[in-house]
């Protein structure tokens, strides 16, 4: 029976939506599939301009919803749809215990071949057909799915967030024995504070910020999916790593005379540059 479970960790929801993993339903699986998609309306989003009027000195004569579609082009190329949805992934897979089923799980490539979804920008965006993984052998499905991800900002304090959830079921009959939403906020958590104009500058920024709340999501799957309550079964002889594919506009104060000169449009699809570090 599900039952509810209040998380420790801030980015996680709380409620009856949080389904336990029993010890005695996991016995029961003999070799599961793991699939990580990303809705296609998740993102990257930009709204950082748009939705915190703290850069409106900043942006000047640049309107907030370009701003945010600018950061949003720079957030595109900092990492892709594919090695977000691979490093939740992943990391999930090598944090379980060497331990049945998770030393006998369906071999990646092949779930990918089944579903059709091999190339590595096209991650699915919809429910795939389960049914597929059937004939691999697979009796049950470990799914993440990310519904949103991106930047937003709060009162000049910015930071990158993602949402979603995972769930674990079984092939015959669909019945879920693992769920476990999350939230994870880089400003919710008080992180330091993302500056988006630099983030503009340098896009790896983001993907740092964003990788290192997915390795907390992993992480907390994984515990997730190591229930204390159970026989468990002995460790598979070694074989191939299951878990690959893995795959400054300064505004400084002039004085004012003599005027200062006209200040430069911004160059096509850029943000104003960071404030000089102090």
């Amino acid at each position: 029976m599900a039952r509810c479970v209040i998380p420790v960790l801030l980015v996680f929801l709380s409620g009856c939506a949080t389904t336990r993993l029993s010890g005695a339903d996991l016995d029961r699986v003999r070799q599961p599939a793991f699939i990580s998609r990303i809705e296609e309306s998740a993102g990257p989003k930009g709204l950082v301009f748009r939705e915190d009027d703290a850069y409106g000195e900043k942006l000047k004569k640049l309107e907030p919803k370009e701003a945010d579609r600018r950061l949003q082009a720079k957030l595109s190329k900092a990492v892709t749809r594919f090695e977000i949805s691979e490093r939740l992934r992943v990391n999930t897979i090598n944090q379980l215990p060497q331990e049945r089923p998770w030393t006998n799980i369906v071999d990646p490539a092949r779930v990918a071949s089944a579903l059709e979804s091999f190339l590595v920008e096209e991650v699915p965006a919809n429910a795939p057909d389960y049914d597929l993984l059937v004939p691999l052998g697979a009796d049950a499905i470990v799914e993440f799915v990310i519904e949103d991800y991106g930047m937003r900002s709060e009162d000049g304090h910015a930071g990158a967030y993602v949402k979603g959830y995972g769930r674990m079921f079984r092939l015959d009959g669909r019945s879920e024995l693992w769920r476990r939403p999350f939230d994870a906020d880089q400003i919710e958590s008080g992180a330091p504070h993302l500056d988006p104009f630099k983030v503009g500058k340098d896009p790896d920024l983001f993907r740092q910020a964003i990788t290192s709340l997915l390795d907390e999501v992993a992480g907390r799957f994984s515990q997730d999916l190591s229930p204390k309550d159970r026989r468990g079964g002995p460790p598979l002889p070694e074989g191939p790593d299951l878990s690959a594919p893995d795959s400054t506009n300064r505004t400084g104060r002039e004085d004012q005379q003599p005027p200062p000169p006209p200040e430069p449009d911004l160059p096509p699809g850029e943000l104003p540059d960071p404030d000089p570090e102090s």
